[in-house]
Parts: structure tokens; sequence; C-alpha cells
């Protein structure tokens, strides 16, 4: 089951005219889609964007009667392929991904739409994973953007801004017949707030309402000489019709400041943020802003005049390389202004723009720009304070907080397979091993360091291809059946036994796209709809030409380890296969824990596992937690007096997966793990059992003290 449901959330979907919507950004964007006639969405799951895909999914009654059709894609490439529809037709359409790693993967669709242009509306949400908060590389949109002549939105982050934008979006992309980016960073998909909605719009050409007769336009087909005009065209036309929209409709915004010869330029997605580091240093309403809702194109009679008349100007602006600034400095360089342009010169080169450094910039600027005013005197004081008090905050600390490592969740299947590699490595040797992004991707990290590379997504098997060659074993390949579907099977798989490869796949089959929300997958059964679905790994494997493929329990760390050496000594070439089969023990919960607390309502028999250490047989030695690394693995102090060394203790956090006793059982470590069964609403059966079992430990425990005594 998904991590979150919208079953309740969607209702508001059905809002119209006088109506006000309450809830998360990611809902607000939903509801701006149907408010703009959007005939079709598409899209690949990935935060901080994901949960629009299992917000539409939830509606999806409500979609079909408006005849809005929804396809939840393989990956970013499918999804930015959907838009062809509004290349020929006028139909509004929206995607949505991860950015930039699935705007790296929807490169190819999105170039060839841009250059061809669209008819109708096109618009492309994306997920700026940018910053503290992501867990992708850190690179921006906006290159991508200029590189294809997009349109890129960056939103004020204010709900009912938002839904404006989005409507305005599909407007910009036809006036200019360009498909239109939207990036929302991640505080903004999960913003709570409020808007008046309007009514939704059942688009002319749907479901509903099918398309008759197709049309087709040559000089949209992305072939010489067609392209040649179609760079032309966004030149001489799309450009200037799409500043000409920017301008009339005013998607900037500017606000006045009592400080009149110095200003802030800054991403429209910043603006919170520096608006409330402007008020924390006493500033708020004192210096005028221009705010790019809008970052590509830029306006150059509007940035001219926002800086007419100020003699220093801070471009707010996360990362490298400074897009905004270098464009700012170009365009003022060429109005002959002498406003100077601060940036990068207050503000770190890179990293995510968060309070402490807004707050720094923002005061740096005007110490800079303001240097014999009193209220840089006043800053300065305030900067005095500030430091005053993180030294205190850094004495009361003491030393630094330990680092923490993303790590798997306790009972996560995927933890027993790294623990098998790790055993297999004590005793087979190092193994280059090429890891994939997914869950698995934290394997990489401490205790198992099982990954030396990590290329992209359901890359894992074609990352081995240059390395595998050149190496005096077998190297082993990391995947998820997440990246498998999405790209694996074609970029890895399919290219490995054309090249005949010879190597090991790993493939970790939890059942879900569980790193973005537990979204399904062609291995999940069913679809985003509920719909069954038949679609099988070791069939897709198979149908390729893998001969050697064998399925393996998780949990089972012995046989994986049986099987990982049986792969790696097999004496005939060719790409190995070996499945672990294991659901996500979150999603598992999940499910399981609503059917459980209804059972004990009910009063019904339900039996739950735990494990727990034995203190006087535990060594102290602690390598079920080198090996195992899970959450629920602590220590605490020896019982014994005589022996320093604290063992090992498991907290409450078990869900008796029973990891740490398969580990410590294939490493022949001391047996001081035990399964204990705890029944809640016991029968008769289980009482009479328990007073049975207790009565013979006793008489044994009595019989004991007796021979003590003899």
């Amino acid at each position: 089951m998904a991590e979150r449901s919208f079953k309740q959330e969607v209702a508001q979907l059905r809002l119209g005219a006088g109506s006000t919507f309450e809830g998360e950004g990611i809902l607000a964007v939903t509801k701006a889609l149907l408010q703009s006639g959007v005939s079709y969405v598409g899209g690949y799951e990935g935060a901080p964007v994901s949960h629009l895909i299992d917000v539409l999914s939830d509606a999806g009654d409500y979609l079909s009667e408006l005849g809005v059709h929804v396809e939840n894609c393989a990956n970013e490439a499918g999804s930015a392929a959907m838009l062809s529809a509004s290349m020929n037709y006028p139909v509004r359409g929206a995607i949505t991904f991860k950015s930039i790693v699935g705007t790296n993967v929807a490169a190819d669709a999105l170039s060839n739409l841009a250059s061809g242009g669209v008819r109708g509306g096109a618009l492309i949400l994306i997920g700026e994973d940018y910053g503290e908060g992501s867990s992708i590389i850190q690179e921006r949109s906006h290159a991508f953007a200029m590189k294809s002549q997009i349109w890129l939105l960056d939103p004020r982050p204010d709900l009912p801004h938002i839904v404006d934008l989005v409507e305005r979006a599909f407007e910009l992309s036809e006036a200019s017949h360009t498909p239109v980016m939207m990036e929302l960073r991640i505080r903004a998909c999960h913003m709570t707030g409020s808007f008046a909605t309007k009514d939704n719009v059942k688009p002319a050409i749907s479901t509903r309402n099918l398309l008759t007769t197709p049309h087709f336009e040559p000089e949209k087909i992305s072939l010489p000489p067609a392209t040649y005009a179609q760079e032309k065209l966004k030149i001489d036309v799309r450009w200037p019709a799409a500043v000409r929209y920017i301008a009339e409709h005013r998607l900037n915004e500017r606000f006045d400041g009592s400080i009149e010869n110095v200003g802030i330029v800054l991403q429209g997605g910043l603006y919170n943020g520096a608006v409330r580091a402007l008020q924390t240093a006493g500033l708020a309403d004192s210096i005028p802003l221009l705010v790019l809702n809008v970052t590509y194109p830029l306006l150059p009679d509007e940035i001219a005049d926002f800086c007419r008349d100020k003699a220093h100007v801070l471009v707010v602006e996360e990362g490298q390389p400074a897009f905004l600034e270098q464009a700012i400095k170009a365009m003022l360089h060429d109005a002959r202004s002498t406003t100077r342009i601060h940036g990068k010169d207050v503000f770190p080169l890179a990293g995510e723009y968060v309070g402490a450094v807004m707050l720094d910039g923002v005061t740096r600027f005007v110490e800079l720009a303001l240097p014999l005013d009193p209220l840089a005197r006043d800053i300065r004081r305030f900067n005095g304070r500030i430091d005053d008090l993180r030294k205190q905050a850094r004495d009361l600390l003491g030393k630094p907080v330990p680092a923490r490592f993303p790590t798997f969740c306790t009972g996560c299947p995927e933890r027993p397979v790294f623990s098998a590699l790790r055993l297999l490595q004590q005793k087979f040797g190092p193994v280059h091993i090429s890891a994939d992004i997914g869950c698995h991707s934290f394997a990489t990290l401490e205790p198992f360091f099982a990954g030396n590379t990590i290329l992209g997504y359901g890359m894992g098997l074609a990352s081995s291809a240059g390395i595998a060659p050149l190496m005096n074993r077998r190297v082993i390949s990391i995947g998820g059946d997440g990246g498998f579907w999405h790209s694996g099977l074609t970029t890895g798989v399919a290219s490995y036994v054309f090249n005949k490869g010879d190597g090991v796949l790993v493939l970790l089959k939890n059942g879900y796209a569980s790193a973005t929300g537990h979204q399904r997958i062609p291995s999940s059964g069913t679809n985003f709809k509920d719909q069954p679905v038949d679609m099988n790994i070791e069939a897709a494997l198979r149908g390729v030409g893998v001969a050697w493929v064998r399925t393996v329990p998780s949990y089972q760390v012995t046989r994986m380890i049986d099987t990982l050496k049986e792969a790696m000594n097999d004496p005939a070439e060719g790409l190995k296969v070996i499945i672990a089969d294991g659901e996500c023990a979150l999603a598992k919960t999940r499910r399981e824990k609503p059917k459980i607390a209804a059972r004990l309502k009910a009063g019904e028999r339900v039996v739950r596992t735990r494990f727990g250490v034995d203190e006087d047989t535990c060594t102290g030695d602690h390598s079920c937690i080198r090996l195992s690394g899970c959450p629920s693995l602590t220590i605490k102090s020896n019982p014994d007096p005589l022996r320093t060394d604290p063992v090992v203790a498991i907290d409450n956090s078990c869900i008796g997966c029973g990891n740490c006793g398969e580990v410590a059982h294939a490493a022949v470590l001391c047996p001081s793990f035990f399964k204990a069964e705890i029944v809640q609403n016991p029968t008769w059966v289980d009482r009479f059992m328990n007073r049975l079992r207790n009565g013979f430990i006793h008489m044994l425990q009595g019989s004991r003290v007796t021979e003590d005594v003899a």
C-alpha cells in the first residue's frame, strides 16, 4: 500500500466557484490542473512531487467523470513522450517527475518537444530536489531550460499564487507554442494553505469526447530541414511571444521598500526564506524586491527598470552556475547601467540557502551596500548578537553531534542480502560491486560499504560493463525491481546479454517503488488503478535470453551466501541473476497493522514474533551489529560485574523479521539470539501450555538448586 493516502482529501477536487480549498500544495496543484481543463496527466514517482501521482490515483473515479486520462509511466522518458499529444492537437497535458535526474532521463523527448513546439498547453511539473533535503546529485533544472528553450517558472511559495501560476503556465505555453517547466521545491509541495476555488473545466477533447480525425503537421517533425526552421522559430517567434505574455500578465512581482537606492532580485521559490531573513534582521518592508516567478526567459526591460536609480542590487540565486546573476549583469551592461550587482560575493557559491545562510547573505549585503547608513550600524550590532548566540549554542552542545548516515528500516528485507554479501567477501575476498539507485543504495554506507559506484537509476548492471572484463573475478551488480522496470531491463540486462557479458546481478524485489512512497510497479501485481497485472521479472529475464536465474527469499542469509558462491564460481560464462524476494517491511506493516488491530478489537487470537538476546550467552563481541546494522540492535551494560564489555540488546522497534538470528547463524556467531512469541487474546490451549511450560522450567530449576546444594 502507498505511504500516503489522499482518499479523503481528493473530495476537495470537486469544489467549484465560491468554495475554499484547504490542504497540501501538491493537492492544490492537482486542483489547478483540473481548473485549467487538462486532458491528460502522466508522470513517474520521485520526491518531492511523487505524491501528485498518488493524488491522481486516489481521485481516479472523479477524473474518469471529467474524461481526464492518467498514466503512471514506466519512466520519465515515457511521461515526457506523452506530451506529443499537445504537439498536433489543442489539448492541454501535464507530466511530473523529480528533477534533475528525471529531467535527464526525459531529455531526448523534451528536446524534440521543444524543437517542434506545441499547439495545446504542455506543462512539466518538476520536483526541484536541490539542497539539504535532497537525495540526488546537486544540480539545477535551469541549464536544461536554457539549452532547450523551455520556459521555466519558479513560483513564490503561496498556494493561491501557485494555483494561479499553473493556469497561467498553460496560457503561456499556448501563447508561445512552447512547453513550460514549473519547478516545485519539497517545501512548496508539502506546505499547507487555502485558496478560493474555481469550477473545474471539462476538457473539450477527452476520454469522453474523442478525436475523430488525426492531424499531421510535417513542420513539427524533428528532422532536417524542419529542425532548422524550428530553431529559427524559437528565437524569432516563440521567445518574443513568451516575453510579451510574461510582461503583459505581470507574472513576475515587485514589492516596494522604504530604501530606494538598493534592491533584491530573487527566485520566486526563495521568497519566503528571503522575507523571513529580512524580518529577522529588522528590515521588513525596507528593501524593494523583484520576485522572478519566471526565471527563464528574463525580461531585460523589467530588470533595467527595477535597477534604475539603484546603486546596489542583490541577486539571490541558489546553486551553480550563477545563471541569473550572470544574465542580469550582461543585461545591465548592455543598458549602460551603473548599478552594482551582488550575489555570490555575499552568498555561498553552492548549496541550499537555508534560514541561517539567507540571514547571513542579506545582512552582509546591507553592510556592503549601505556602509555609512545607520541601518548598517544596527545590522552590525544584530550580527554581533547572532554570533554570541551561536557561540553559546556551540558551548551548550559541546562536541559536534555524530554524523548519522541513512540506513535501511528495521526489518528491511534488503539488509540480510548485504549481510550475505559481506560474509561472502570475508571468505571469498573483496569483490567490485556496482550499486544502483533505490533504498538499496544505503548499502554503500556503513556497515556494509557494498557499492563502488552509483551511476543512475536502473544502471547498476550497465555500469559494470566497462569494469567487468578488466577484473580477475566476476563483478556483482545491484538493482531493485523499481529500477529494473524503469530502465534496467533494456539498459542493463538486454545490453549485457547482447554483448555476451559475464557477471552477477542481484535484483532486490520488494514489490514497490519503495523509496518514493510505495507506489506500485509492474511486479506489484496490480497497477495504480487496482487492476491485476501479470508481469513477472523472471519471465522478462528469460525473455531477453538470461538462462541462469535463481530466486531466494531475502531473509535466508545462508541460502543467499550459497547462491552467491554458486554464481561466482559457475564455470559457464554469461549473466547470472539472483532475485532476492522479500516485500518491503514498511509496506507490509502498514497493510497488516490495521488488520491486526481489528482482530484484537474483535477478541481474536494474535501472535506477534519478537527476538531477544540472552545476556548470559552474549560475549560482547558485537559482530552481529556490524554484520546486520539493524536499528533495533543496540547495547546495554553487562549484568555480569566481572565482564566490562556491554552486551547486545534488541529494543522495542523490532518487528520480528529474524534477520539478526539468521546473520548470527550464517556467520557462526554466538547462539545468544532467541525467538519469542507474544500471544494476545490467548485461548485456553495457550494458557494451559504456558502453565505446563512454566511448571517444567520450575521443576528443572528446582532440581538444579538441589544439585548445587548437594
